[in-house]
């Protein structure tokens, strides 16, 4: 397992504040973002945004952050970064290897999570929640007379992005059995109008029985990516958008983007900052068919420097009240 140097992914340093990293992030994600830069190699875009958007979903979470500078606080020596000491002793920890029928350790690629992030935040190393790789006991019915076990159900965490939300997609996810040693490989269907938790389920793809009984379950946690331009807020999204003051104060219209494109928005005379403009159904599907909305939040973009003519401008302005 490759130690994380997450702050190093980011281009950020140690001591960044949360303003600087997710500023980091929203430039890095512009660039290699699958569903914002649509002219990349396909592939190298989704490997490079895997490692941002992990990097970002660790040190944008305070205790997710914490942790994590806890473990490296003294990997830094000679100059050069370096794995924090006896990290590999936290990670054999964290790893574990479940118990029961078809117990064992699952390694799991194509879900758009490293071997790291799931040791160290994924749970399996008490950080809290339930793992994104873990197998759990299922309700298997058994009668207490020799009625064969069924295998224990396997669950891992799958990053999907908010265009493949609105759209599905087919997604190829590899596994592979500690006790096996062999790979794995599934063609996972991400369904149009998935949602944030919601479970995708293989059938008889988890544990095997010990005693000759079903296989359980392979269940695949839907997660969603950050993005550059949205923020989640159940079926909603919420975008934030600098407005000059000229705009907010005469009025006029903006673009401003959207799962399908940018549209444009009419914003009127007097506009206050924080104000919020809905762009209905253009969040994400909701059941029954209908979508959510997308919330345009606007923040005053006052210029840092001005040149003699814009001064004498706004001094005027001042003198007129």
């Amino acid at each position: 397992m490759q130690f994380k140097d997450y702050y190093e992914t980011l281009g950020v340093a140690k001591d960044a504040t949360q303003a600087d990293i997710k500023k980091a992030f929203r430039k890095l994600a512009r660039v290699h973002h699958p569903d914002v830069n649509k002219e990349r190699d396909k592939k190298t875009a989704e490997a490079k945004f895997k490692e941002i958007n992990e990097a970002y979903e660790v040190l944008s979470d305070p205790e997710k952050r914490k942790k994590y500078d806890t473990l490296g606080a003294d990997w830094e020596r000679g100059g050069a970064q370096q794995p924090p000491p006896n990290w590999q002793d936290f990670a054999q920890r964290g790893a574990g290897r479940a118990g029961g029928p078809g117990g064992g350790e699952f390694h799991f690629g194509g879900t758009g999570f490293s071997d790291f992030f799931e040791t160290f935040f994924g749970g399996r190393g008490g950080g809290g929640g339930r793992s994104p790789f873990t197998q759990f006991d299922p309700d298997d019915g058994t009668s207490g007379f020799g009625t064969p076990s069924r295998g224990q159900d396997v669950e891992a965490d799958i990053m999907v992005t908010l265009d493949e939300a609105i759209n599905g997609s087919k997604r190829q996810v590899s596994l592979r059995r500690s006790e096996a040693g062999r790979l794995e490989t599934y063609n996972v269907t991400i369904p149009a109008g998935v949602h944030e938790g919601q479970r995708i389920r293989l059938a008889g793809q988890g544990g095997k029985s010990g005693r000759g009984g079903k296989a359980g379950d392979l269940y695949l946690n839907v997660r969603f990516a950050q993005h550059p331009d949205f923020r989640v807020e159940g079926h909603d999204l919420l975008h934030e958008h600098d407005l000059s003051p000229w705009t907010a104060v005469l009025g006029g219209e903006v673009r401003v983007p959207t799962l399908e494109g940018h549209a444009k928005l009419k914003i009127p005379p007097g506009t206050q900052n924080g104000q919020r403009f809905r762009l209905k159904q253009r969040g994400l599907h909701q059941t029954g068919g209908t979508r959510g909305d997308l919330y345009v939040v606007v923040s005053i973009d006052v210029p840092a420097t001005i040149n003699d003519e814009q001064r004498k401008l706004w001094e005027k302005l001042a003198e007129l009240g």
